[in-house]
């Protein structure tokens, strides 16, 4: 033992080891959480999906069996648009966010949108504005596609699009809104 050094009583050299084993697994476990919680932040995603399309339809008002090989395309119509918001440094969103129907079909369109990320991170109708919304009121699209780029979710052809004002990004697992789009005809 150096000089000068007193063993406390009851404490032995064993014990020393057990400590330094605690305090690393104590360190990996708050690692490991820091990384989960903070590390979507900066972790980007990208998707580059298409605008969607209208079946083509013949003459007789019946799908082809076989693509057209050319034809005029069928423009998407808005039926009601939104730019992303800012709630803070931390949350928020650019670019804008439509509801567009094509070929009887109808989609809540992301383009070339830029959105900070969040674990668990889900996109909703709301029938509110400002980035509130209700889960019992709400339409749920699905998980966010991704932070960067165009994406399509297809809403069922039994919702009656008028009746929702927002589009809502919403962390479920800190609760917190991401960014929102208050939508106008």
């Amino acid at each position: 033992m150096a000089a000068g050094v007193v063993p406390l009583p009851g404490v032995t050299t064993l014990r020393r080891p057990a400590r330094l084993g605690m305090a690393a697994l104590v360190a990996a476990i708050v690692t490991a959480a820091a990384w989960y919680l903070g590390a979507p932040i900066f972790i980007r995603t990208y998707a580059d999906e298409p605008m969607p399309s209208a079946p083509a339809v013949t003459a007789t008002g019946t799908l082809p069996s076989q693509p057209a090989a050319s034809g005029p395309a069928v423009a998407p119509r808005i039926l009601a648009s939104g730019e992303l918001g800012y709630v803070d440094a931390i949350h928020n969103g650019m670019g804008p966010v439509r509801i567009i129907e094509i070929g009887g079909r109808r989609f809540v369109r992301f383009e070339e949108v830029t959105l900070t990320n969040a674990p668990d991170v889900h996109v909703y109708l709301s029938r509110e504005t400002g980035g509130t919304w209700s889960e019992g009121t709400s339409l749920y699209l699905g998980a966010l596609k991704a932070t960067n780029g165009s994406f399509n979710y297809e809403l069922p052809a039994t919702v009656d699009v008028a009746i929702y004002r927002s589009v809502v990004v919403w962390c479920r697992a800190f609760r917190v809104l991401i960014t929102w789009a208050d939508l106008a005809p």
